[in-house]
């Protein structure tokens, strides 16, 4: 009876789109083609190629276990009584011409960063790596005298032919932002100090590397303080990252955390953030060399669900730009979905970083699947722009949302080769991974604030934190990377969410949070979180 029924349905199916579809072959397609599950009738029509107008949604996910090869990179060998050893977490990376640097916390520590920064290297266009530790931040590394180093951000200045990591210095009497520096990846300095002032936290690094630029060797420094309600900041520097200029604020004096400048091919720096504390994105810039900083203006409302599992996590965005200087900003947000189950990437786009295009969902999974979408990297291809800009996105994700304190995590990517008007299917990288797995925060488990992707000789590679069952008190948690650059087959189906609309009257499914920053230091007074709670409404 259930063949006959499951004969009856591929019948139906193959009078209405013209394919021979006869078990027990489960199916033979011309395209569009069809996703079967193991021979049972469960049928997922989509279309192939980016061509087609119509609505497209990827079938609901199946999720066993990822078989994508991967390097390990780096591992903690610290011992440090205040670090959760072994573990490696938030992971940055940057890419120019055959090399890709990536740089991370390494022994993370429960009350804020970890024992010292890592950082894994290669100049091969990602065949080979090599790795270490920044020396001269921690005390535990090469004789210096901070107690802990954090978000991490890598940059290259092309101008001065010098590799950059800034990093967050941290100590019981002093919080500072710092820039170490290396002329190939691999052997580094000392840290050369960026900030002297304020309690600085969530800081990235960008340079201008086009030779058409009248400020090319010109490299920025973006960090927040939340000891003044989370004050954004910018420095700059002239020389290679030997000396910094002040810090300055915008004209409109922006409050926000997490933003990751950019530089145009004309020189104008764009720094897309997350305004107030995730109310909204925003972005400013500067088309003076930094010398000032213009007034904010709006992306778009943020509408985020709370992760389970007691995750560390926020809607932070990760910005790339292309080769032409269109801005791409990725966030976390739950406006796509009834009630805010669960978290979408959502994708908006700027040409001069004033005027911002209203966010796309990109179509990973269905908006009824139960798949919890969040911590974002995206990479675009330089060497690429526009409609045949090439795109790649990695995250973590829950299979299922409503986990419990039962959730598994995994990693995962999609692509776009259109600019981002249509992905591929996802592909799983890594996991599943029990959140017991991860080391704990003031804020939740960690496995990053934000994750990073880049293209290197027209690759893309990401480096992530992988985490695999504790030996009683340790933890076996580590940097990864795959064997081979992250791609889609040739003729795989492409999906859009062009047609797609946010629900009416999308909330966020938590209430306003209570901190500015997410090791839970600096608190907002009550009485600034109910004006927020009423904006919200």
């Amino acid at each position: 009876m259930q063949s006959t029924f499951i004969q009856l349905i591929f019948g139906v199916i193959s009078r209405h789109v013209g394919v021979d579809m006869r078990l027990p072959d489960c199916v033979k397609c011309i395209c569009p083609f069809f996703l079967i599950s193991s021979c049972l009738g469960i049928v997922l029509l989509s279309g192939c190629g980016s061509g087609s107008a119509a609505h497209q949604e990827p079938p609901p996910p199946v999720f066993p276990p990822a078989t994508v090869p991967l390097v390990k990179l780096s591992s903690d060998p610290f011992t440090n009584a205040s670090s959760q050893h072994a573990t490696e977490v938030e992971p940055d990376t940057f890419a120019f011409g055959p090399t890709i640097v990536s740089a991370f916390q390494v022994g993370r520590i429960h009350d804020g960063g970890g024992a010292d920064i890592g950082f894994a290297t290669s100049s091969d266009g990602g065949t080979t790596w090599s790795s270490g530790f920044l020396p001269g931040i921690t005390m535990f590394q090469g004789g210096g005298t901070f107690t802990a180093a954090s978000d991490a951000s890598v940059a290259y200045d092309a101008s001065h032919g010098m590799w950059l990591i800034s990093s967050l210095a941290l100590s019981p009497s002093l919080n500072q932002v710092v820039v170490s520096r290396s002329p190939d990846g691999i052997n580094w300095g000392n840290p050369i100090a960026v900030t002297t002032t304020g309690n600085p936290d969530k800081n990235w690094i960008v340079c201008d590397n086009s030779t058409t630029s009248s400020f090319y060797g010109h490299c920025y420094v973006q960090w927040d303080d939340p000891s003044s309600a989370n004050l954004m900041q910018m420095n700059t520097s002239s020389d290679g990252g030997l000396t910094w200029g002040p810090p300055l604020s915008t004209a409109s004096l922006a409050h926000g955390i997490g933003g990751q400048p950019l530089v145009q091919p004309n020189g104008t720096v764009v720094v897309p953030f997350a305004s107030g504390v995730f109310g909204s994105m925003a972005a400013f810039r500067s088309a003076d060399g930094g010398a000032t900083w213009s007034s904010t203006v709006a992306i778009s409302p943020i509408t985020e669900h709370q992760e389970a599992g007691n995750l560390r996590s926020a809607p932070l965005p990760t910005a790339e730009i292309d080769g032409e200087g269109k801005v791409y900003v990725v966030w976390a947000d739950c406006r796509f979905r009834t009630n805010c189950t669960s978290n979408d990437l959502v994708l908006s786009t700027s040409s001069d970083g004033m005027t911002w295009t209203t966010p796309a969902r990109v179509p990973i999974d269905p908006t009824t699947s139960t798949v919890d979408h969040f911590i974002p990297g995206l990479a675009v291809d330089p060497t690429t722009a526009g409609s045949t800009a090439r795109l790649t996105l990695t995250y973590y994700y829950y299979p299922v949302s409503t986990c419990g304190s039962n959730c598994q995590v995994a990693v995962g990517f999609v692509s776009s080769s259109d600019g981002g008007e249509t992905w591929t299917a996802p592909t799983e990288l890594a996991g599943p991974m029990k959140v017991t797995w991860l080391p704990n925060t003031f804020s939740g488990l960690m496995l990053a604030d934000y994750l990073s992707t880049s293209y290197v000789n027209g690759k893309a590679f990401t480096v992530f934190a992988v985490a695999k069952p504790t030996s009683g008190a340790v933890f076996n948690e580590a940097m990864y990377t795959t064997t081979n650059a992250l791609g889609a087959a040739a003729g795989i189906a492409h999906f859009s969410s062009k047609t797609e609309g946010s629900v009416p009257n999308a909330k966020s499914d938590h209430p306003p949070r209570k901190f500015y920053d997410l090791d839970h230091e600096f608190p907002i007074p009550p009485r600034k979180r109910l004006f927020r709670r009423l904006l919200r409404r």
